[in-house]
């Protein structure tokens, strides 16, 4: 009421504390301003007097009952406390606290209404709820007897399951252990079949070499036996010849200045090379090439790798070839320089020297095997030096017969050159 007062008053008949308040909506002027305009009207008795004119102009008949001490049993209790305080009729104060406890009477009578509304509605909803729960609670008792139905069928199956996959894990273990067998027998069978094998193809490449070798010598007129017994009487007729010029033995045929007596020269002593040089004694090789009609087998990449392996195996080819065209050419030695075809991807065209034979592995044979026929294939008693640092080699050769010689004595032989 005094809000709705403050916003029809002019400017200057405002109370100072509230000309603030009432620039305020007239929505919100009551409810933001209220404790300002509550301290006024206790204070300020012309603004308490002016608001009680709008409450006597409002409600005549409320205002002129409590002037007379009564209070109409039907009005509101607010409005009656509010007009009671406004115009301060006589017993003001008394007015204002019945109506106070008619306020809180037919409040705690509306509150105990509403609770009895509320205890019958939680009532209803608790016999609906108890229902729901009767039949949710049936439902989910044909559920579980439907689930333990369900789950004793489900253990069967699960145990008959479970038999059916050890039985069958048994069987696996079983297959597995006879395939485990079988494989171990395939591969023992496969492995000695693979054996004979190569066992037959390594016969069958000597064989077909031999006849190979065969073929060309009887072409040439020849046998491969008389090709190494002509080696080995060549052989024994240069180191006769050698032999008698070391020891200055006469010839059987007398000459006819023998038969001058004179005082003749002392002949020097004749120097004979030493006997059991080591293999990496460096007058090994000089004496090796010295034998009449010694055979110098080279075992190629061997030497190469050893000296200059840098190089590519062309360069490394073409410079061995150099060095050993000096070397036959000093020497008068047969050479045969021997490689692994096996790195080769197709046959290459090597330039040998007058006098080197150079050979190449067939596929499937390295180069050592073809070192060791070459050994096997000289007569014996013929002088065989095998040139590679191979230890696998050089005691194969020094067991058939031929000499092994270190690369590094050919590589130092060759650089003298």
């Amino acid at each position: 009421m005094a809000s709705q007062v403050l916003g029809t008053m002019p400017a200057a008949a405002i109370p100072p504390p509230l000309r603030g308040i009432a620039k305020f909506d007239p929505r919100k002027r009551a409810k933001l301003g209220s404790a300002p305009i509550a301290a006024q009207l206790e204070n300020d008795k012309k603004f308490r007097e002016l608001v009680a004119e709008s409450v006597t102009a409002g409600w005549p008949e409320l205002v002129a009952a409590l002037a007379e001490g009564n209070v109409p049993p039907a009005a509101d209790p607010v409005l009656v406390a509010a007009a009671a305080y406004l115009t301060r009729p006589p017993g003001w104060a008394e007015m204002i606290e019945t109506a106070r406890s008619d306020l809180e009477q037919s409040l705690a009578a509306a509150e105990d209404s509403e609770r009895e509304e509320a205890v019958s509605r939680l009532r209803e909803q608790l016999a609906a709820q108890k229902s729901a729960a009767k039949a949710e609670a049936d439902r989910l008792r044909e559920q579980v007897k439907a689930a333990r139905a369900e789950n004793s069928d489900l253990r069967r199956r699960l145990h008959d399951a479970r038999e059916r996959a050890k039985a069958a894990v048994r069987r696996a273990e079983e297959m597995e252990h006879a395939a485990e067998e079988a494989r171990t027998a395939a591969s023992a069978a496969g492995s000695a079949g693979e054996s004979e094998l190569r066992r037959l193809r390594e016969r069958l490449s000597d064989v077909e070499k031999q006849l190979e070798a065969s073929r060309r010598a009887a072409r040439e007129g020849r046998s491969i036996e008389d090709t190494r017994i002509r080696v080995l009487l060549d052989a024994l007729q240069d180191a006769s010849a050698g032999l008698r010029r070391e020891l200055a033995l006469p010839t059987t045929i007398s000459r006819p200045a023998d038969s001058v007596a004179a005082v003749t020269g002392e002949r020097p002593g004749v120097r004979v090379p030493a006997r059991a040089l080591a293999d990496d004694d460096p007058q090994l090789l000089d004496q090796l090439l010295a034998l009449p009609q010694i055979h110098l087998i080279i075992d190629g990449y061997n030497v190469t790798k050893t000296g200059y392996g840098t190089l590519t195996l062309a360069d490394q080819r073409n410079r061995l070839m150099t060095g050993l065209g000096g070397l036959v050419a000093q020497t008068r030695v047969e050479v045969t320089a021997v490689f692994d075809g096996a790195e080769l991807n197709a046959p290459v065209q090597v330039v040998a020297p007058r006098g080197v034979r150079v050979l190449f592995s067939a596929p499937g044979e390295i180069a050592d095997d073809l070192i060791r026929q070459l050994v096997r294939a000289e007569p014996p008693g013929r002088a065989i030096a095998v040139v590679s640092s191979d230890r696998e080699v050089a005691e194969s050769v020094r067991r058939m017969g031929a000499r092994p010689v270190p690369s590094g004595l050919l590589l130092r032989r060759l650089g003298r050159a």
